[in-house]
């Protein structure tokens, strides 16, 4: 559990990321908070990257700190629906946790990281999908022996994201 002063300085930095995020937004998202007096849980909206098969959609995704962030990353996980090798079927995508151990702590989670480098990291795995460490087997295994069917539950998906707005 997280000291008081722990939580205190992660609460501040995470005012100052999200108002940083407010006044300079960065292109393929926006994030704010889903409840004012919560500064632990964001709202968070990815654009589908350009020239990807994702390009067209808005995805919804919740992103939840822990209150010793960022000693501890936090949970990402997509509320709109996605198909995709580096997403769990059940939208999670946490940036420091490997379930099936195919990477190692370093290369999963690093304190420097930021809201914005987070979310930069996601949109850059929409756009190309690592199907050697696969969250969802069965959306990498589509990736890589039916191709033409990844690409349709892709390309329906984006059409309900964008339907859904």
């Amino acid at each position: 559990m997280a000291s008081p002063a722990t939580t205190l300085q992660s609460a501040l930095l995470l005012q100052k990321q999200l108002k940083e995020l407010s006044k300079h937004p960065v292109e393929g998202f926006s994030a704010g908070l889903v409840d004012n007096d919560n500064i632990y849980e964001w709202e968070i909206m990815i654009i589908g990257p350009p020239d990807t098969l994702y390009e067209g959609g808005f995805f919804k995704a919740r992103m939840t700190f822990p209150k010793d962030y960022p000693l501890m990353p936090p949970k990402l996980r997509f509320i709109s629906e996605m198909w995709h090798p580096n997403v769990y079927p059940d939208g999670e995508h946490p940036p420091g946790e490997d379930k099936y151990g195919y990477e190692d702590a370093g290369e999963r989670w690093m304190p420097v990281h930021t809201v914005e480098t987070i979310l930069l990291s996601v949109i850059s795995m929409l756009s190309t999908p690592n199907d050697e460490s696969p969250a969802n087997i069965e959306a990498a295994k589509d990736w890589r022996e039916d191709y033409p069917a990844f690409k349709k539950k892709v390309q329906r998906i984006v059409r309900r994201s964008a339907d859904m707005l």
